[in-house]
């Protein structure tokens, strides 16, 4: 399960499929510094996303794996 609290580093260190997700929703700084302290919630609210739909993309991308 993928949650607020985890970095998007961690995300996409556990989940590479991830990738898509996130720059689906615009947040292209995936290979940035940030994203490996910068925890999902944090992401979200500086690109101006709902969190709780780009958890929930992330979370339904794992129950097809």
């Amino acid at each position: 399960m993928i949650t607020k609290e985890m970095s998007i580093f961690e995300a996409l260190s556990k989940h590479p499929e991830a990738r898509g997700v996130f720059k689906k929703h615009n947040m292209h700084c995936l290979d940035c510094m940030g994203a490996i302290a910068e925890s999902i919630e944090e992401g979200a609210r500086m690109h101006g996303i709902d969190l709780k739909a780009l958890l929930k993309e992330l979370n339904d991308l794992l129950q097809d794996e």
